[in-house]
């Protein structure tokens, strides 16, 4: 079986962390959970270090790409036949469900999956950077995901190494896979029951989504 390295990103996620981790733990092949602890003010790091993973700490918050950069190279540094399997720190017990992104990448029949939440337990919010995604997404490539902003990816190293450098922030994903589509490198979707937590309408959320939006924009600006 191709071992596994899970990565996750983590801000500020004390609550939720230590569950994410020990669901991420479960999933076949999976030989270490490396949390990424971008600079919390809070106990993420401990929590995860509780919950069995190996944590990496940045000493200040730098953004989700750098988190990712980081974890991924940690990956495969340690070893070059692994698959980094990037989840959200926010899934707790659902990331044991993440099993399907692993199967295409470990079986050759993909470089890079992403994960499209089933209905059930779709996401809400932030649709105007969806659609700003998807349609860069559309005009660079010709080719429209389903959930283009969906952090759950499972890579190779060669979609790994051909990813970097990662778009900044938030814009880490849509610039993921314009890049990855145009070198010809094959991405496919797969439906998993996960579920983040719900995002909220108060004035953090909002700015999240600005953030988001910005990040985003940013990424297609130098790719279309």
């Amino acid at each position: 079986m191709t071992p596994v390295a899970v990565v996750i990103p983590a801000f500020n996620e004390e609550d939720r962390i230590g569950a994410t981790v020990r669901a991420a733990a479960t999933l076949p092949g999976v030989d270490e959970v490396i949390v990424v602890d971008d600079g919390s003010r809070d106990g993420t790091g401990d929590a995860a270090r509780d919950a069995g993973a190996s944590v990496i700490r940045h000493p200040r918050n730098r953004g989700k790409a750098a988190a990712m950069t980081t974890g991924g190279r940690r990956v495969f540094q340690e070893n070059a036949g692994r698959l980094a399997l990037f989840l959200d720190a926010d899934l707790g017990g659902t990331a044991a469900e993440a099993g399907p992104l692993i199967t295409p990448v470990a079986d050759g029949e993909a470089d890079m999956t992403i994960a499209a939440f089933t209905e059930r337990v779709k996401r809400g919010g932030h649709g105007f950077v969806v659609r700003l995604s998807a349609a860069g997404i559309r005009r660079a490539t010709g080719w429209t995901p389903l959930q283009p902003l969906n952090g759950q990816r499972c890579l190779s190293r060669k979609a790994f190494g051909g990813a970097l450098p990662l778009a900044r922030g938030f814009g880490a994903e849509t610039a993921m896979s314009i890049d990855l589509a145009r070198k010809g490198l094959r991405i496919r979707e797969v439906e998993v029951p996960l579920a983040h937590r719900a995002t909220g309408s108060d004035w953090r959320s909002q700015l999240h989504r600005l953030r988001q939006f910005a990040d985003v924009a940013w990424a297609l600006a130098w790719r279309l």
